[in-house]
């Protein structure tokens, strides 16, 4: 098990209280088969399902929580709004995945995600877990920014069709491309940002990837041109990665800011 000293396990906790309390939020771990249930009927008008085509099934809730995988609800004045979802990954590598997350449409932008976020990450510390990794699509800037410049997460693998064809309001009609990112916990630079600490600004990197404003909007308002940017930005990301190229930053209406691997070799060679 990872040693992760009391001073840290504190300083996770107490910043993963401040995030709630400056959100206006409960957080907590959901318990039992009528919470996990709750998780699950959130989670399902979050992303348009209906009880017959859940996101989560009830059974499978069931069995995360049992297991000890992380459940976590967000409350604003009483009432679930927010929900995540994360399971163990093989024992050797001390990761947790975290499957699945949102928030209620009207609630966007109080920063109960990233209330969350910091919950999961304490509750992952206080497991001996190190690191978080989950999926993101890679074209909706504003998760990009939240992922990489506030949480201090980083893109480690472009995943083509990931899911295969999804049937909810928020993915269907789209090819469920994703980027998964890991998020290094105890890394200087997330202690950091999950103590309060400003963004600093876009490191300098040799490539940007730019991103469309609002995908998803665009998804409504033109599908062709949606899917076009789709195809676009998987093969950009996909020969970048290929060739060796890391994502170091990420800044709107720049995009994607990667380093390419003979920079980073430099780097190295110098220090």
């Amino acid at each position: 098990m990872t040693n992760i000293t009391h001073d840290e396990l504190a300083r996770a906790v107490a910043d993963a209280e401040r995030a709630a309390a400056l959100a206006g939020a409960t957080v907590r771990e959901m318990r039992g088969k009528d919470e996990e249930a709750e998780v699950g009927e959130l989670l399902a008008r979050i992303w348009g399902r209906t009880a017959e085509n859940p996101v989560v099934p009830r059974e499978f809730l069931r069995v995360l929580g049992k297991t000890g995988n992380y459940i976590g609800g967000a409350f604003l004045d009483g009432k679930l709004v927010g929900a995540s979802l994360g399971v163990h990954s093989s024992p050797e590598r001390l990761t947790l995945h975290s499957h699945i997350a949102g928030v209620l449409p009207e609630t966007v932008g109080k920063s109960i995600g990233y209330a969350l976020k910091l919950h999961q990450r304490a509750w992952s510390l206080e497991r001996g877990i190190d690191v978080v990794e989950w999926t993101f699509d890679p074209l909706v800037s504003r998760n990009a920014n939240f992922n990489i410049r506030k949480l201090g997460a980083f893109p480690l693998e472009y995943l083509e069709n990931f899911y295969g064809a999804m049937a909810d309001t928020i993915n269907a009609g789209d090819l469920s491309d994703r980027l998964l990112v890991r998020w290094d916990l105890r890394d200087p630079q997330v202690a950091a940002l999950a103590g309060g600490a400003t963004p600093g600004p876009a490191p300098e990197g040799d490539v940007t990837v730019l991103l469309p404003d609002d995908i998803e909007s665009l998804r409504v308002s033109d599908p062709a041109e949606a899917k076009r940017w789709r195809r676009a930005i998987r093969d950009e990301l996909t020969g970048l990665f290929n060739d060796g190229a890391k994502v170091v930053g990420f800044e709107r209406g720049v995009g994607y800011i990667l380093q390419n691997a003979s920079t980073e070799e430099k780097k190295t060679d110098e220090d």
